[in-house]
């Protein structure tokens, strides 16, 4: 085959670039069919449509016009290893290949195999009606409450506060970081904020920046902004002792206390309204906790028995007294929860859409528990917890309503309109992001909403179709030299672990799935993660092996990568050069949204991936081991990102950087010295690029 798009340095990656600055700010909305479920570290699909395309284009082909045309490469397969939430699946589809994808992750395979399975609306509307004929009134009526006039209304959401005990008192004390309860998303723009008196628990209006306040019912001064808690102490009160908040949690040996503090309701004439938490709130939860109990104890319900295992993204929890996924959700919410989650098992539908509401009910437990917290006005209310890529405890969560009610977020309702709906208009007419409109276009035929039964371990691949398998990638039982392309998007050893953040979820799960004979935790010793950088590299290289294995003789193997630190850089090259894989390129692309939550705390945060692109060792690499070209290449790409306004960190400068030595390096190398990144290299390709 002549040489492709994408294994030279004509390929368009500032294009690409500018699509994925777009895309990455609302990538629920530019790809819907991706986010039904949630899943971390999801790539942005015009990137993967872009290297799709650039890998089958020849290398004088014009991606930016390419991108929009509707095509069809039938006769070709492409592989992802590790599928995860189904991108490289999905814009494989939409380009007509023959799409495979494989994960070892069970809540990973049956989100995709779900969203680009059969969806058909009218059904799926249909079903949810009755749902909200019976266990919708049925939930809500746990969300009544009263206004301030004490008249009816429906409860959007409760504020609750985390407690622990005095070690000198022992008194409870509340773990307030601040006495502002709710304020606006653009607070420069719409200044006005709630505020708790800590006196008398009034929650009152106020304006943003103030230094000082006054509680308006009694009289009490004090700073909105100064709770009794930094980061890791709280102090008492009662007698003004300071104490460690996490001491004192172990101490008391089990799940910490929350008391309720506030309320958000809306009113009949659809007016917002934050209120003092009433007696007949109170009385509300312990009729919950009685009926839960009372429900278990018949069982009338099923509830999550999995417990929590230490890991690096479980430890803080545990620390916390969080020892079973069940512990993160109050009374009300379990009871909600396994009500919802036992009509939908219940319906009268076909598998299909049970499957896809079930899939939406696993969807809203990160957004229904109490390890979520308050955004505000002006945006999604409820910060669902993962925002941090950890399982961080939340001294002030907020309650959602399960169901939902007009301007609830995260809820049921509202997540089938703006996620289920959205996702079956998006598979009827896949838009593409246009740049030169600020739109979007229509370029790919429909999803077929088809996937094939059987895993073709026969090597016969029906055009055009979709194949999924959940399962270790070392041994796919694929046939030798069979796929054309593997494109994939790889963990990164030291950050997400991906099993312990999805036992979450799982632990719902496989209350429904339990008949497909899955494990009892998606945690597997064989999944690509670990904190030691060798065995990381071990493991990716036994994947990458079988990715070799099957590749045809003048396949490309692309991946998607950056990281910060050396290491992780080593265990990369590592991994493919013993698998028999080198590289030919590297092309450095807009991969996140500069302001997630993760990014915007880091020093140098990192906003770029590389698209490293391989082939077998037995292609003859052309690319010289030379240092000067090395770096003009490196100059050159950046220029090519600063012209289109991105602005880079020193990271971004070394991820560039690094992308194009993987290049100069073999199993002869001295690795470490080759891949350094000093200030006088940043200098260099800073000063002159």
């Amino acid at each position: 085959m002549t040489k492709r798009l994408i294994e030279t340095n004509n390929f368009p990656f500032e294009f690409l670039s500018q699509l994925a600055e777009r895309e990455s700010y609302r990538k629920d909305i530019f790809r819907p069919v991706y986010y039904l479920h949630k899943w971390w570290a999801k790539r942005l699909g015009s990137v993967f449509r872009g290297i799709l395309l650039g890998s089958v284009l020849p290398e004088n082909a014009n991606l930016p016009q390419e991108f929009f045309k509707f095509h069809s490469f039938s006769n070709l397969t492409v592989f992802d290893p590790f599928m995860g939430s189904g991108v490289t699946i999905g814009e494989a589809h939409k380009l007509g290949f023959t799409a495979l994808g494989r994960d070892i992750n069970p809540v990973a395979y049956e989100m995709v195999r779900i969203s680009l399975g059969p969806l058909e609306r009218g059904k799926l509307e249909k079903a949810f009606e009755t749902l909200s004929t019976t266990v919708g009134k049925k939930i809500l009526s746990l969300y009544h409450t009263e206004n301030s006039l004490g008249e009816v209304a429906n409860l959007l959401y409760y504020f609750w506060v985390m407690q622990t005990s005095c070690p000198n008192c022992h008194k409870p004390v509340d773990l307030f970081p601040s006495w502002i309860i709710g304020r606006n998303a653009y607070p420069k723009k719409k200044p006005e904020i709630h505020i708790l008196c800590p006196r008398c628990n009034t929650i009152f209006p106020s304006v943003f920046g103030q230094l000082q306040t006054t509680c308006v019912s009694c009289g009490f001064t004090f700073s909105p902004d100064k709770g009794i808690t930094n980061d890791s102490n709280a102090t008492c009160t009662s007698c003004g002792s300071t104490f460690s908040i996490i001491e004192s949690i172990q101490k008391e040996g089990s799940v910490p206390h929350f008391r309720i503090i506030g309320k958000l309701i809306l009113n009949s004439d659809g007016k917002k309204e934050y209120l003092k938490v009433s007696n007949i709130d109170i009385k509300s939860y312990e009729a919950c906790s009685l009926q839960l109990n009372n429900e278990l104890q018949k069982n009338l319900i099923n509830l999550p028995t999995l417990q929590l295992e230490k890991g690096y993204n479980t430890q803080q929890a545990m620390n916390y007294g969080f020892n079973h996924w069940r512990d993160f959700f109050n009374n009300r919410q379990l009871l909600a929860l396994s009500w919802l989650q036992k009509e939908i098992i219940k319906l009268d539908e076909d598998s299909a859409i049970r499957d896809a509401l079930f899939l939406l009910f696993s969807g809203i437990l990160e957004f229904n528990n109490m390890f979520t917290s308050y955004k505000g006005e002006g945006t999604g209310a409820v910060r669902h917890m993962f925002s941090h890529h950890i399982l961080k405890p939340e001294k002030t969560p907020i309650e959602a309503n399960v169901w939902g009610i007009p301007k609830s977020s995260g809820s049921f309702s509202t997540l089938f309109k703006r996620r289920l709906l959205k996702a079956i208009e998006y598979r009827n007419g896949p838009t593409e992001i246009d740049l030169s409109s600020g739109g979007k276009k229509i370029c790919s035929p429909p999803f077929s909403g088809k996937i094939e039964p059987n895993w073709p371990i026969d090597g016969i691949y029906s055009h055009k179709a979709i194949y999924l398998s959940c399962g270790d990638s070392t041994t796919t039982g694929l046939q030798c030299k069979s796929i054309d392309i593997v494109v994939t998007d790889p963990p990164f050893f030291d950050n997400v672990n991906y099993s312990e953040l999805a036992d979450f979820f799982y632990a719902w799960q496989q209350l429904y799935w339990k008949r497909k004979g899955y494990p009892d935790s998606t945690r597997n010793g064989k999944e690509v993660q670990d904190s030691d950088s060798y065995k990381f590299s071990r493991k990716l290289q036994n994947v990458m092996t079988e990715c070799n294995k099957i590749l045809k003789d003048d396949g490309l193997f692309i991946f998607t990568y950056h990281h910060s630190k050396d290491e992780g850089w080593i265990a990369l090259i590592m991994a493919l050069l013993n698998s028999g894989f080198i590289v030919v390129n590297a092309h450095p692309v807009k991969s996140e949204m500069s302001v997630a939550t993760p990014k915007s705390q880091a020093k140098e945060p990192i906003q770029l991936d590389n698209i490293i692109v391989c082939k077998k060792n037995s292609y003859l690499n052309d690319n010289t081991n030379n240092s000067i070209l090395i770096t003009e290449v490196v100059k050159s790409k950046i220029k090519r990102l600063r012209d289109i306004g991105l602005n880079l960190s020193r990271n971004d400068y070394k991820v560039v950087y690094y992308g194009q030595k993987l290049m100069t390096i073999n199993l002869t190398s001295n690795i470490e010295k080759l891949l350094q990144f000093t200030d006088d290299d940043f200098n260099h390709l800073n000063g002159n690029a």
